[in-house]
């Protein structure tokens, strides 16, 4: 069961999603929900012998099209609602063994198409109003399943940081008359000390301000 509880004190919306608890954990790899389903074997997420990327709604989902009703009543201090969005799973390989780091360059190239696809599909929907595209890496941040996979969250709503990112953003471009995220690729492209890569069509860095190593 899952629904938006309003967090009254930092005024944002919380998921609260207890079935999320009873979902499959770091299973051995012989029954991987998310290789392929073998001939006789472990059936799977993916009723096919083989595939290249799949995506398809979590088991388990925080946020879902059609959600039930919550289950606690709304106070005027409290309010609730359902959690309508959506909840995807990308699987990156049929191999269980891979990782998004060592995938051919085609694979990669793949994939960015399909989060592009999902992107733009989950984002016209009416009820959706950012879509969140991650992969958490590692059992200390939750991970349950070593299969390479990834995640889409399309929220009901901005989150917190986003909004405030977008209020700067828009602020500086008010009193500067320019793109804040230019301005600061330019200003650390010129620095040079934390360019990680500098390609044709892309930059990676880690920012001046940056608040943990490698943000």
């Amino acid at each position: 069961m899952s629904e938006l509880r309003w967090h009254p004190f930092l005024e944002q919306w919380v998921i609260t999603a207890t079935h999320r608890q009873d979902r499959t954990f770091l299973p051995p790899a012989d029954y991987c929900p998310l290789c392929p389903t073998r001939p006789g074997g472990f059936p799977t997420e993916v009723p096919e012998p083989t595939y290249d990327i799949v995506v398809f709604e979590n088991k388990f989902p925080s946020l879902q099209a059609a959600p039930p009703e919550p289950a606690v009543a709304a106070t005027s201090l409290s309010p609730v609602e359902p959690a309508k969005g959506v909840c995807e799973v990308v699987v990156y390989s049929p191999r269980h063994e891979d990782a998004l780091a060592s995938m051919p360059l085609e694979r990669i190239q793949h994939l960015a198409r399909v989060w592009k696809d999902r992107y733009l599909e989950l984002g016209a929907r009416d009820f959706v109003r950012y879509v969140f595209i991650f992969e958490n890496r590692g059992e200390a941040v939750g991970v349950t399943l070593h299969h390479p996979h990834g995640q889409i969250y399309a929220f009901p709503f901005i989150p917190p940081l986003i909004e405030k990112e977008l209020a700067a953003t828009r602020r500086f471009h008010a009193e500067n008359g320019r793109c804040l995220m230019c301005a600061s690729l330019a200003e650390e492209i010129r620095d040079g000390r934390r360019i990680v890569l500098e390609g044709e069509r892309f930059v990676a860095w880690v920012p001046f301000h940056a608040r943990w190593p490698y943000e």
